[in-house]
């Protein structure tokens, strides 16, 4: 689903009560090729002051500062409710990949630029989680992790549900023989995910998302959803690492309900 938040083009996915959530695009920001438009990864050699002013406009379209990481690849979650330092949350990043809150208004934020963004929350819209899922995290447990610490937040919840947004699609994903073992303890169903490349051999077609739904289905998230948008493919809409290497990133905006009208 597209749709325009204080003139920022986003696409999103089901709306579901108690929450919000959108993945920026590349358009609406003041960057120049080839982080044009909307960069907002300080480390993706841009500008500092460009990236400032993008992430300024996506301020403008949440109701607080962004929890911004700095991503690892890794497996680590972030409980933005009781970081891991007192200093301000919108002006520090902290190094780990999945964000998780129960406090209305408190926004969740990851840069994607192939690797998944995915958005996580209960039934009941009372704790939301924010996940970087490049093969990596993925193969090590972000998802489960940050599912783990939803679940302390919120105990008594009825059921889960999640949405996996853009990024690098089933088409373009090629990978070795070391990225299809990392994954093959998820046995037959995971293994299913890889498709043998034609004329090279070692060489296999993953879909990351189809692995991070099984992941998820597998770890008691019940309602699940996939944007289906590629970031390789799509080059007007997405930045994309593995199609144009130095590129801009996107982010996956996520918060509990607040007065805040989007």
């Amino acid at each position: 689903m597209e749709r325009v938040i204080h003139g920022l083009p986003v696409v999103t996915g089901p709306q579901w009560p108690g929450v919000h959530y959108f993945c920026t695009t590349r358009a609406g920001g003041v960057g120049v090729s080839p982080h044009d438009t909307l960069n907002l990864g300080l480390r993706a050699d841009d500008l500092p002051e460009t990236v400032q002013e993008n992430r300024r406009r996506v301020r403008a379209a949440v109701p607080a500062d962004p929890l911004w990481l700095r991503q690892v690849h890794g497996t680590e979650v972030v409980d933005a409710d009781n970081p891991p330092s007192a200093v301000d949350a919108g002006l520090t990043e902290f190094a780990a990949d999945a964000s998780v809150t129960s406090v209305p208004g408190r926004v969740l934020a990851v840069m994607v630029a192939d690797c998944l963004p995915v958005f996580m929350a209960d039934l009941d819209g009372t704790v939301v989680g924010a996940a970087h899922a490049g093969w990596r995290g993925l193969a090590g447990g972000v998802l489960e992790n940050t599912l783990r610490q939803l679940r302390a937040k919120a105990p008594a919840a009825r059921g889960w549900r999640a949405w996996v947004g853009p990024g690098i699609g089933p088409d373009h994903f090629e990978v070795g023989e070391d990225v299809r073992e990392a994954f093959a303890v998820g046995g037959p169903q995971a293994l299913a995910c890889f498709t043998p490349r034609a004329g090279r051999p070692g060489k296999w077609l993953a879909d990351l998302p189809a692995l991070a739904l099984l992941r998820l289905r597998r770890a008691g998230v019940e309602d699940v959803h996939a944007s289906g948008l590629c970031t390789v493919s799509d080059p007007a809409r997405f930045f994309s690492y593995r199609r144009d290497g130095t590129t801009g990133r996107m982010a996956l905006l996520a918060w509990r309900d607040s007065s805040f009208s989007v």
